[in-house]
């Protein structure tokens, strides 16, 4: 939880965050300026959280990045100019980065994840990976679980993309609207009159680590039952997720039909090993998982931005555990997996 009792906003800030004040109140905006966030891996869905993180007004962002800005990268990662091509992708991005708003100290690190410390992603409040491997999500999530620090991640291939929140053991508050009698004089024919009310009441959410949810036992009954509704969307995630830990990289457009056959390889063993009904993975989603599209980078950046916000300033319920963005029916939806 951001400890925010000291801190007071400047004439200045109140005047910058004002539109957000009004939304989620003074009390949400002081956590979030109080708030220190770790990005990590700065794509084009890397530099969207970032872009939606320092607008919101936190104290800091560290944007954490070992590779070079690539030529590819110009599609979706806005942050960085044409001009820094071959260098450090996250140093390349901090001159825009800083400008959207001054009041946010953003800073960099080029040292690859293996590199650092635990302690590192630890000194955060809330830490946002993208384009890591499996092993790495989940130290960074268990180093965070053991500080209580929040952790959220996602990426984005092609057009398809998926978001995972641990937020440990979370409160937050919710506004919900309710209808009360209201009580009439002698003469007032209407004797069933109501009003709404809206009221805040808080809540606790409780979360699972990364590993819990990928390694869900689909050979139990409630998770079964989930295939009727057709959406093969965790199981795109993990086969994507399996190809870059086995070939240390996401899938190449340069190399699409050799790629595609590794996917599709992955998709009939995976499809074999938990028993899944045949045909449910299909070709065509699997076939849109190159690049990263600039519109599907926008949208996954925006849902993890605004579960960002949401954890930090404790406002509103949060999504709970997995938020998938299915291209094929173009839809987004939240389900929970792990527990």
């Amino acid at each position: 939880m951001v400890e925010n009792n000291e801190m007071e906003l400047s004439e200045a800030e109140a005047e910058q965050y004002d539109r957000q004040i009004r939304l989620w109140g003074l009390e949400s905006q002081k956590r979030l300026r109080a708030s220190k966030v770790l990005v990590i891996g700065l794509s084009g869905l890397g530099a969207e959280i970032a872009k939606n993180i320092i607008l919101s007004g936190v104290k800091s962002v560290c944007l954490l990045d070992n590779e070079k800005l690539r030529e590819t990268d110009q599609y979706s990662q806005f942050l960085a100019p044409p001009d820094k091509i071959g260098e450090n992708r996250a140093e390349a991005s901090l001159l825009r980065a800083r400008a959207l708003n001054p009041m946010v100290d953003v800073t960099s690190e080029k040292k690859a994840v293996d590199d650092l410390p635990d302690n590192f992603f630890t000194e955060f409040d809330i830490v946002c990976a993208t384009g890591l491997k499996q092993e790495q999500l989940e130290r960074i999530n268990n180093a965070c679980r053991d500080c209580n620090k929040k952790f959220l991640c996602g990426d984005v291939w092609g057009m398809f993309g998926y978001m995972f929140t641990d937020l440990v053991d979370h409160e937050y508050s919710e506004e919900i609207v309710q209808h009360k009698a209201v009580k009439r004089g002698p003469d007032d024919s209407d004797k069933n009159a109501r009003e709404t009310v809206t009221i805040t009441v808080k809540r606790r959410a409780i979360y699972v680590p990364l590993q819990n949810a990928l390694s869900a036992d689909w050979s139990k009954p409630e998770l079964r039952s989930r295939l009727r509704r057709g959406d093969p969307s965790y199981f795109v995630m993990k086969i994507l997720l399996r190809f870059r830990d086995e070939y240390n990289r996401n899938p190449d457009p340069a190399k699409r039909k050799a790629d595609t056959e590794i996917i599709f390889k992955m998709r009939n063993e995976l499809v074999k090993e938990l028993n899944l009904p045949a045909g449910f993975v299909s070709d065509a989603i699997l076939t849109d998982v190159f690049g990263i599209v600039s519109g599907a980078a926008a949208v996954m950046g925006g849902v993890i931005g605004q579960e960002i916000v949401k954890a930090v300033s404790q406002r509103e319920p949060p999504h709970n555990n997995m938020f998938f963005f299915n291209p094929v029916k173009c839809v987004g939806f939240v389900e929970l997996y792990g527990q």
